[in-house]
């Protein structure tokens, strides 16, 4: 034991990757008393001392633990579909140490009672670290605006309606005025809500086929094209959640051109799939957006690439199978994502499409940073917030293995490479993928 009373630990031998920094090294990173000691190539190059535990980490990676900044949680009020325990063990065993909720819970996270309760439930369940978002509107109705000062004293990271647009341009210009005036990020679902209303799937060929109401690209783009406008009235903080289209892209990647202070993120469902994953009416296939063209999921990898999409989120949606074996009009929208995210994420560096690091960024520092947290580095000091992982096994999607309540996946049996071995938060381990 170390002086502080905490159990001391070096991985030893590992890849250690850092985007926060630029370090991509082998070497050995040194865990204290819950927090990163020391690391680096020439740490314990003569051996690890006396009173340390070793690990040896054999040339595996070792990056921050993934910040997933956009979960639906269920509890309170939808827990058969997920609780904050099941989340939790499903985050760790997908190399998640940190989430964020949405609030779209019952009742909504429109007030701070309810911002207090999910962060008394994440200190008891005692796994990985939760915070919230809150309503942007009371009861998300689109109308009134919350106590965002109030609420984000409490502990709340951002303002959102979860998956409903603010359509009444008035109310969201007050929002971002309310915001800049604390400082607060307002997060927005990008879709006018009047051309999206009924839609199944993505506007199109296919959807026509298939006699199911379309989503146009448009409904993305106008959204987006609007609250550009309001933003530049406001100069507040704005963030686009899950992109899905190369039209609203391109959008963000403008504004961000002209020094507009707009961030968004995307999911992997975006990049990893098209519309065809709908097939013949496959509900596990309905999301919000939809699943777009195969030029839209070409252009979201390509915005990764280049910097516009500044975060990777699951959009983790569990919901029971009642919920999803219906007609397709009538299921829900929504799949579960965090034990998938590092995976499906991986794709695009073993395609060759994005660089690792960049790809880890996005994961990690670059939530992080959007939220003011401090996580998502490999810094001393820090806290040993951690993923161990083997760059290159292969192993196969079974969503009967899931660690949540919901199976509710459309990539069940997907081949895929990159295979968490551990996750630690601060320096405990919650997850081991060798048993």
């Amino acid at each position: 034991m170390a002086a502080n009373g905490g159990p001391r630990t070096a991985y030893v031998g590992a890849r250690l990757i850092d985007p926060a920094s630029g370090l991509d090294a082998r070497g050995t990173l040194l865990v204290e008393g819950g927090r990163i000691a020391d690391l680096g190539p020439r740490l314990f190059a003569d051996g690890v001392p006396e009173g340390i535990a070793r690990i040896d980490a054999d040339g595996l990676c070792l990056a921050p633990g993934l910040v997933d900044m956009r979960v639906h949680l269920r509890e309170p009020g939808e827990e058969h579909k997920e609780t904050i325990q099941t989340a939790s063990a499903a985050a760790a065993a997908g190399g998640v140490t940190t989430m964020v909720c949405l609030p779209d819970t019952h009742p909504p996270i429109d007030d701070v009672a309810v911002v207090e309760f999910v962060a008394r439930r994440a200190r008891e369940v005692k796994g990985v670290k939760i915070f919230a978002h809150a309503a942007l509107t009371r009861g998300l109705a689109g109308k009134q605006l919350t106590e965002m000062g109030l609420l984000a004293e409490a502990g709340a990271l951002a303002f959102t309606d979860a998956t409903r647009a603010v359509a009444d341009a008035m109310v969201m210009r007050r929002a971002l005025s309310y915001a800049r005036g604390f400082g607060l990020l307002v997060i927005q679902h990008p879709e006018e809500p009047s051309l999206a209303r009924d839609g199944d799937m993505n506007e199109g060929e296919l959807a026509t086929r298939l006699g199911l109401a379309g989503i146009p690209v448009a409904a993305e783009a106008i959204m987006l094209e609007r609250d550009m406008r309001l933003v530049e009235l406001t100069g507040a903080r704005y963030h686009a959640a899950h992109l899905s289209t190369a039209a609203g892209i391109e959008i963000v990647r403008r504004a961000k051109a002209r020094g507009l202070p707009v961030t968004c993120d995307t999911a992997p469902p975006y990049f990893a799939l098209n519309e065809l994953a709908v097939g013949e009416y496959r509900t596990f296939a309905k999301l919000s957006p939809p699943l777009r063209s195969e030029d839209d999921r070409r252009a979201v990898v390509a915005g990764i690439a280049d910097g516009t999409i500044d975060a990777i989120a699951s959009d983790h949606a569990p919901h029971d199978q009642e919920s999803k074996r219906l007609p397709f009009s009538q299921a829900e929208t929504g799949v579960v994502g965090l034990e998938t995210l590092l995976a499906l994420t991986l794709e695009l560096h073993h395609k060759g499409e994005v660089p690792l690091a960049d790809l880890l960024r996005r994961l990690t520092v670059g939530p992080a940073s959007l939220l003011g947290l401090p996580a998502g580095r490999l810094a001393k000091g820090g806290p040993a917030d951690l993923v161990l992982f083997d760059l290159d096994r292969p192993w196969r999607i079974d969503a009967a293995l899931f660690h949540g309540k919901s199976k509710n996946t459309p990539f069940d049996t997907r081949p895929v490479q990159g295979g968490i071995v551990a996750t630690l938060v601060d320096g405990r381990p919650l997850f081991d993928g060798r048993k």
